[in-house]
């Protein structure tokens, strides 16, 4: 059985759909069966970091109400046969989406899929859609003052999940910046 993993910020621009492409396009080389979930309901642009826009005709919420299998609903990439995409819808005014739906969903995903979650920025319903289920969390933050200050909620939010299976991914570190602050990369970690 493959593992949930979803990536999680308070903040918007911090790097996690990057994240998600990147590494899910490298655990796909590297022979395992992924698919990139994208969870931002209604700015979903997992499939353009992917390099599949406009592949994908039916989202998870698709196979939530049973208009089609997962199957049908999942994307593979033409470059990267291992590697698949289920996207989020659209609609500005998606079907609303029940805890044990999403759990359901992530527990056929689980069965064949080891599976990275694009979460959408924030701690509201995206939020809880990506990590309640999830088996581990990687929080994506910068060193920037805020984005710091979002990680760290973000964490608090996540304590559910043990200090195992909780991760930290800091990008955009410059040196000049932090020397700038008086600071280290130890201290945004901290």
């Amino acid at each position: 059985m493959a593992q949930i993993v979803s990536l999680i910020s308070g903040k918007g621009g911090t790097g996690k759909t990057s994240f998600v492409s990147g590494v899910g396009t490298a655990l796909a080389q590297s022979g395992r069966r992924v698919l990139c979930l994208d969870c931002d309901i209604t700015l979903r642009n997992l499939d353009l970091a992917l390099g599949l826009s406009d592949r994908a005709l039916m989202d998870f919420t698709d196979v939530i109400a049973g208009r089609c299998t997962l199957e049908d609903a999942v994307v593979q990439h033409p470059k990267y046969p291992k590697l698949h995409l289920l996207t989020a819808p659209l609609s500005a005014r998606p079907m609303p989406i029940a805890p044990e739906q999403m759990k359901a969903l992530l527990d056929r995903i689980r069965q064949t899929y080891y599976c990275l979650i694009d979460a959408p920025a924030g701690l509201g319903m995206g939020f809880h859609l990506a990590s309640d289920y999830a088996d581990r969390a990687v929080v994506v933050t910068n060193t920037d003052a805020s984005s710091l200050r979002d990680a760290q909620r973000t964490v608090m939010e996540l304590d559910r999940l043990g200090r195992g299976n909780l991760h930290l991914v800091v990008g955009r570190v410059e040196k000049k910046l932090l020397r700038s602050l008086h600071t280290t990369i130890d201290d945004a970690m901290d």
